[in-house]
């Protein structure tokens, strides 16, 4: 008998969820070090680069996960609910500061939650898995954060807003995309009960 048996699915110790752990960690550190020191460009250095590497490990989490078969429940919930404090506490910061609209964040962030939510709700009729446009807004969503944290001016600020302009609007159109998926995926799951 063979002791070589894969991991088991249920097995929430592994690197993907510890990734994952670190990004829910990283949160206050981020928050503690834009808030309290928005004005040094050497702080707003700093905490784009704790920011930047927060997202980085939300990538790499999922290639792992995917690449070593770790997909774990604890991961399914916690790596959604890591993303949503990182990104939600970069919009909340940057407003607080007075770099970005409240309007933006709120908005923004009332999609990205009540989406969470909305998915949590469905999920007894089936499971939206992120599409293409969901990718293209997390990936506008993380450039546009990162280019509103470093301490830019002149023309490299247009570059921000207009990057910001894009995955505000990518945000909503995809917003209503997955409202569009759930209200099908429901009729259809009422409709098989």
């Amino acid at each position: 008998m063979s002791t070589d048996q894969p991991a088991t699915r249920s097995a929430n110790v592994n690197v993907p969820n510890a990734l994952t752990l670190l990004r829910i960690l990283m949160v206050p550190v981020f928050a503690w070090m834009l808030l309290a020191h928005p004005d040094d460009d050497g702080w707003r250095l700093a905490s784009t680069a704790v920011f930047v590497l927060a997202i980085l490990t939300d990538s790499l989490d999922g290639y792992l996960a995917r690449k070593h078969d770790l997909i774990t429940s604890f991961g399914k919930l916690a790596d959604p609910i890591a993303d949503k404090a990182l990104t939600g506490m970069a919009f909340i910061g940057l407003s607080i500061i007075g770099e970005l609209w409240w309007w933006v964040t709120i908005a923004i962030l009332v999609r990205e939650w009540g989406i969470t939510v909305m998915r949590f709700v469905v999920l007894r009729y089936g499971v939206m898995a992120a599409g293409r446009g969901g990718k293209l807004k997390t990936v506008l969503q993380a450039v546009a954060l990162t280019l509103y944290l470093l301490p830019l001016s002149g023309v490299l600020d247009v570059v921000s807003w207009v990057a910001m302009a894009a995955a505000f609007v990518v945000t909503i159109v995809t917003g209503i995309d997955y409202v569009r998926e759930a209200v099908v995926l429901r009729r259809a799951g009422r409709a098989r009960a």
